[in-house]
């Protein structure tokens, strides 16, 4: 006897199963590039869906990677911390904390992501993605940080150590060696005052997007003559960007 039923529920199955082996292969090249496969592959997707989607397509703020990125963020501050604390058995908690602060910072992170062309697959609204969202070192910082979630979710905390020593420590020590341990602005005044009395001043020049999301752009000057220009979600970071800027363009220290 004909049951439809029983067929209708064989094409269910086996249209669900059909979605997961696609599911599956959304992120081939992403993934060699983590060098992690995904059982999960609604995982990575999640952890590449920025709120600026979500609100246009009316979903709950929760459904963006926010959640993935706060998880990621405990992750990788245990393994860069666990890697620091026995790479550096003779340096203090103080200076392990300044290490630390330099290869999980956003700047840091962001790099990760541009390095893996990350920006490339995150989802985010027509009008983010037009005003540079893709390029924006905060989405990509973010972003890093929720794909690190989504490993740990899908594979536990040692598949995530194993991406995180691929992506964020690899060449650690060529880049604490190479990257002062205190901040731009810091590091910027005393150059300056070594042979001047008056110190580089901040001036924003512009500020742009919504309350949640402002974008402050600031140039840092020196007797009138701009040393560099740098952006960044307040004034203080967009100060540090604008000071980092300086000291790339100041000559080479003898």
């Amino acid at each position: 006897m004909h049951r439809p039923g029983i067929f209708l529920r064989l094409r269910q199955r086996l249209g669900a199963w059909l979605g997961r082996r696609g599911q599956e292969n959304r992120f081939p090249r992403l993934e060699a590039k983590l060098g992690y496969r995904f059982r999960d592959a609604d995982l990575l997707a999640n952890a590449l869906l920025h709120r600026s989607q979500v609100h246009v397509s009316g979903q709950d703020r929760t459904d963006s990677n926010e959640r993935l990125e706060f998880l990621g963020d405990a992750v990788l501050g245990a393994v860069v911390s666990d890697h620091l604390y026995h790479l550096y058995p003779g340096h203090s908690e103080g200076d392990l904390t300044k290490m630390k602060s330099l290869l999980v910072c956003g700047a840091r992170l962001a790099e990760v992501a541009m390095a893996h062309d990350l920006g490339h697959h995150i989802r985010m609204s027509r009008s983010e993605a037009s005003a540079g969202g893709r390029q924006r070192p905060t989405i990509l910082a973010d972003a890093t940080e929720a794909v690190i979630g989504a490993v740990y979710l899908d594979g536990g905390f040692q598949a995530a150590a194993d991406v995180i020593h691929r992506l964020v420590l690899a060449g650690s020590e060529e880049i604490l060696s190479r990257r002062s341990r205190r901040n731009y602005k810091s590091r910027l005044q005393e150059l300056i005052q070594a042979s001047h009395k008056s110190p580089p001043r901040y001036r924003v020049v512009s500020s742009a997007g919504p309350d949640h999301d402002r974008r402050f752009e600031v140039v840092v000057t020196f007797e009138g003559r701009i040393l560099g220009r740098g952006e960044g979600t307040n004034k203080k970071a967009a100060e540090q960007m604008a000071a980092r800027a300086a000291l790339d363009n100041l000559p080479a220290e003898p």
